[in-house]
């Protein structure tokens, strides 16, 4: 027994531990493959190049939210001032009449039927060599929707076809036009002054169109009497054709211009308009 485990000592032992031995070599000879790790930069870019839906909702309804307030604070100036003030007011501060007709446009795209396309379609029924007068055209629509030559008048405008002046004061020549239109745009005090200027510069015969949001004309809840507001039209020198009250949201008035206008303008009674003011949605 001493002399076999003397031979064991001298070839090294060799057993079961040195092949456990070899093993672990081996296993430690194997190259290492390096763990993945995750970059920090990476996971930081990707999650700032999502766009966050929650912020961007939120920023979106505020803007929306102060574009309808500027609109609304514009709108309420307009129907409480003179068309001279008005047009000092967005000469001074042109890029608000753009602002204002955003904000209407924006309004007026909840309305099941727009005016201005009832009076294209009552255009569109006549002849296509009547002249027009579109007093307060906005964008300008209506010229842009009929084959007839129409003047486009607002207070002002970056269209180089719209005619920017106090609607009371046009450049027309009189007994130029064949119709004059205001499409939802009695505004301002002195209302009335836009209706004589129609007058002055319609032709005899000439029709006068006008389109209003129909609580302005409903006595019941401090609107003008639409009989009344008639009577002062024609005794400015009309005579009522027709009314439309069937549009929830408007009304239709038409008028024709006699030879002769039967009373001074100075005596004729008109009745107040009241604001027309959109609320908050």
């Amino acid at each position: 027994m001493e002399v076999e485990s003397r031979k064991r000592k001298r070839r090294g032992g060799r057993g079961k531990n040195h092949k456990k031995f070899q093993n672990k070599a081996a296993a430690s000879s194997e190259p290492l493959t390096p763990k993945k790790q995750s970059n920090p930069d990476k996971t930081s870019e990707s999650s700032l190049s999502k766009p966050n839906n929650k912020s961007s909702n939120f920023l979106d309804k505020m803007k929306a939210r102060l574009t309808g307030g500027h609109f609304r604070m514009i709108n309420e100036k307009l129907y409480t001032c003179t068309g001279n003030e008005a047009l000092k007011y967005f000469r001074e501060n042109p890029s608000l009449f753009n602002l204002y007709h955003t904000g209407y446009q924006e309004q007026m795209s909840h309305w099941p039927e727009l005016p201005v396309n009832v009076i294209i379609r009552w255009l569109k029924d006549h002849s296509p060599a009547l002249v027009v007068a579109d007093f307060g055209c906005g964008d300008a629509r209506l010229a842009k929707s009929v084959k007839n030559k129409v003047y486009s008048i607002d207070l002002v405008s970056s269209d180089p076809s719209v005619i920017a002046c106090d609607m009371s004061k046009t450049p027309l020549d009189s007994s130029s036009v064949d119709v004059a239109v205001f499409c939802l745009s009695l505004m301002g005090t002195n209302f009335p002054s836009y209706v004589q200027e129609a007058h002055r510069v319609l032709k005899p015969s000439g029709w006068l169109l006008i389109a209003e949001v129909k609580s302005r004309f409903d006595p019941n809840t401090g609107g003008a009497d639409p009989n009344k507001f008639s009577k002062a039209i024609c005794g400015l020198g009309f005579t009522s054709v027709s009314k439309d009250f069937s549009n929830k949201m408007f009304i239709m008035l038409y008028f024709k211009k006699k030879d002769k206008r039967q009373s001074d303008a100075k005596d004729i009674e008109w009745p107040e308009l009241k604001p027309c003011l959109y609320k908050r949605r």
